[in-house]
């Protein structure tokens, strides 16, 4: 995979399908990272179906189009006080994903399977399939790269040292299948060794 082909070519007629509904919230850059680290868990996850899980994650959060821009940060966060439109969320987008998908009829396929897990990618917890818990760890490990440390840092106003703190809390113990958790805990531990640095090696003296 390089930096020219994140994207199958079987998946990239849905990516342009999907982009109008992804413009919002920085969804269509989660969608792009979140699809890469998909690719990377199914490395690692023999039993589960690439052609599940790569749809499934590209269009898992097409819905939050259809939800007030102004509300999305009431929905998600630490203290969430509209957790309805998460599930709002999920219904347009088993909605918007369903006429994407059979508009293309991706080769290999199953549309149903696809749906099925965007359909819960967020309200439901556990996982109901391997295919489901990569997508979910796909989507969650996302907030443990430095591309969504750096967003919801500033969605938020957090320092990373805030945000590696409450990602502890809440990403970590989310993560379902053993790549997904090894990806999490790897990237925050990364994290938490750059930011001690300066502790341990003095800065050079400009006198």
């Amino acid at each position: 995979m390089s930096e020219h082909n994140i994207l199958l070519p079987r998946d990239v007629p849905l990516w342009e399908d999907a982009k109008p509904y992804l413009n919002v919230r920085n969804n269509d850059e989660h969608t792009l990272v979140a699809y890469g680290l998909a690719r990377a868990l199914l490395e690692q996850t023999p039993d589960a179906d690439e052609s599940t899980v790569l749809p499934a994650i590209l269009l898992h959060d097409v819905g939050w189009k259809r939800i007030d821009p102004n509300l999305l940060l009431d929905a998600i966060g630490t203290n969430p006080t509209r957790k309805d439109l998460v599930f709002d969320h999920e219904k347009y987008g088993v909605e918007i994903a369903s006429n994407i998908l059979t508009k293309h009829k991706p080769e290999g396929v199953n549309i149903k399977a696809v749906l099925a897990i965007i359909d819960g990618h967020d309200t439901v917890k556990e996982a109901r399939s391997i295919n489901d818990a990569v997508v979910k760890d796909a989507d969650k490990g996302w907030r443990t790269t430095p591309h969504g440390m750096k967003i919801i840092c500033g969605w938020y106003n957090w320092s990373v040292a805030e945000y590696i703190t409450a990602m502890e809390k809440v990403a970590l113990p989310h993560m379902l299948s053993p790549a997904g958790k090894a990806l999490a805990h790897c990237l925050i531990a990364a994290r938490k060794a750059e930011l001690a640095i300066p502790s341990y090696i003095e800065a050079p003296s400009h006198d």
